[in-house]
């Protein structure tokens, strides 16, 4: 089953096969769960630069405008075409995307920044969501080598070999969460727990460190389920836990088991056995439901605010609770302008404001926001959104209490995603009007914290893990791959995977 029609399915195309391959995606990507917007009029501005400035930039360099984008340089010049389309909303020079060697060297500079993107996917081998890849050209079968060209179409690009490559060697992650979602659909879940700790085992073998961290979902109320986790948190050693409060959120429309954070007879046994176990960070998807989600599920609505986070915070002082996506309502379906414009009016972005409000309102300190989607999509729609809603959040939860998370490899490798939060900054007259503090400099103390030094401390990573990653078989792996790449004028793929409306 899937969730959009065969009518609905026939007006998208599949976004690897059809969007132009720029380092920033040009317009926004869906999978099978909702219907992917029309390019803005912005959209289609920063799309028109982006490829001129592009085939400018390379012309002068003696190489082709694809090559260029799959550099260094090619990223520089993608976000100085966001800045023109947007303003000068991230850091960027003309310099930096004209010189080859000056992009390279700010990029090797940073390469070593320690990122710990703890929100990340990839689907089993069995899968049967071939509406989430559907029209998906792969490179290759195994996805390790960006130069091998396209073959048939296949579901082979979120599986696990490419996301292996996307995460480790097409970006400047050091160390991944693998996590997952439940379905009232046995079949449908994304990876079961068993498959999660496998491939956590697997990744940390290749690599002969701790490179992969994994989830075990719990979902309240369906049949077995704390027995469930007794056997995850005995048999798996799952790094933390995570649930999904509107249920089946893959087929929401058989969606029976929605939960509230706060529902002390169904979850806080739940709470208790992680607790016991010593297992103290729990994920919970919020928010990615706006209101044309809403209208086709209302009774889904309030398990998706983030509504009952205050009180379970409150109640459990000892686990701490990492609200992904931050509960931003306007992805999934969305526009971003809506959220836009409601800020505009009131200062206000659901449900961003309302859980950045939380530790004042309650008087906790336990309550975290996950980045993943929130930043991937208004960073194409509306950077300065994307923008305000991590001033608001640091403002309210503190700079310690936001962390790195992408949801890739839905939307492509994360470099991209790397880049922009090491560039953007509140506008000055936005910072003023809403008392938010700048976000300081790519390798400063706030985006290190988000970048990686949040998770560190929640997971409790040590010295000589970080350094250990640093010298693994993955990073020597990583090394020779780079370097083919710059030799060969190779590099990242720059493709975004899933769906996107058709022109026209």
């Amino acid at each position: 089953m899937r969730l959009l029609s065969d009518d609905e399915l026939a007006a998208l195309q599949p976004a690897e096969s059809t969007l132009f391959p720029s380092p920033i995606p040009v317009q926004s990507v869906s999978s099978d769960e909702f219907m992917p917007l029309p390019q803005t009029p912005r959209q289609r501005a920063f799309e028109r630069r982006v490829k001129a400035l592009g085939a400018e930039l390379a012309r002068h360099q003696g190489t082709t405008r694809r090559r260029f984008f799959r550099s260094a340089a090619g990223m520089a010049a993608a976000f100085l075409a966001m800045n023109d389309t947007y303003g000068p909303i991230f850091g960027v020079s003309r310099a930096e995307a004209q010189t080859p060697e000056l992009a390279r060297e700010r990029a090797q500079g940073l390469a070593g920044q320690f990122i710990m993107d703890m929100h990340t996917h990839f689907l089993r081998d069995d899968t049967r969501l071939e509406g989430f890849v559907r029209g998906r050209e792969a490179v290759g079968k195994a996805g390790w080598n960006p130069a091998l060209k396209a073959g048939e179409q296949t579901i082979e690009s979120l599986k696990f070999a490419n996301y292996l490559k996307e995460i480790y060697l097409d970006s400047d992650t050091k160390i991944a969460c693998i996590s997952g979602a439940p379905s009232e659909i046995t079949a449908d879940w994304f990876l079961t727990n068993d498959m999660k700790a496998r491939a956590r085992a697997s990744i940390n073998a290749i690599a002969g460190s701790k490179r992969a961290y994994a989830h075990a979902i719990f979902t309240p109320g369906y049949d077995g389920w704390l027995e469930a986790i007794d056997r995850a948190l005995e048999e798996l050693k799952p790094d933390s836990m995570k649930g999904y409060t509107i249920g089946d959120n893959t087929h929401k429309d058989l969606s029976k088991h929605p939960w509230l954070m706060d529902d002390e007879k169904l979850v806080y046994p739940a709470y208790a056995k992680f607790q016991k176990a010593g297992l103290r960070n729990v994920c919970v998807h919020k928010g990615l439901f706006p209101p044309s989600v809403e209208q086709r599920f209302p009774h889904l609505l309030k398990h998706a605010r983030v509504d009952d986070v205050g009180r379970a915070a409150k109640d459990w002082p000892q686990l701490n609770f990492i609200v992904y996506h931050g509960g931003y309502r306007y992805a999934g379906g969305g526009r971003a302008e809506e959220a836009w414009a409601q800020f505009e009016k009131s200062g206000r972005i659901d449900w961003i404001t309302d859980l950045a409000e939380i530790p004042a309102r309650h008087g906790v300190s336990n309550v975290y926001a996950d980045v993943g989607q929130l930043f991937a999509q208004t960073t194409v729609a509306e950077p300065r959104l994307a923008a305000v809603m991590l001033g608001q959040l640091i403002k309210g939860l503190g700079a310690d209490h936001v962390v790195w998370g992408t949801d890739a490899i839905w939307t492509g490798a994360p470099q991209w995603q790397i880049e922009a939060l090491r560039r953007i900054e509140i506008p000055e007259d936005i910072r003023r009007r809403h008392g938010l503090a700048p976000l300081g400099a790519a390798d400063g103390p706030v985006k290190n914290a988000i970048f990686g030094d949040n998770n560190a401390r929640l997971y409790g990573v040590r010295p000589e893990q970080r350094a250990a990653v640093t010298g693994d078989r993955l990073a020597q792996h990583k090394a020779v791959y780079d370097r083919e790449a710059v030799a060969q004028g190779l590099g990242r793929t720059n493709r975004s995977y899933g769906y996107v409306a058709r022109s026209g």
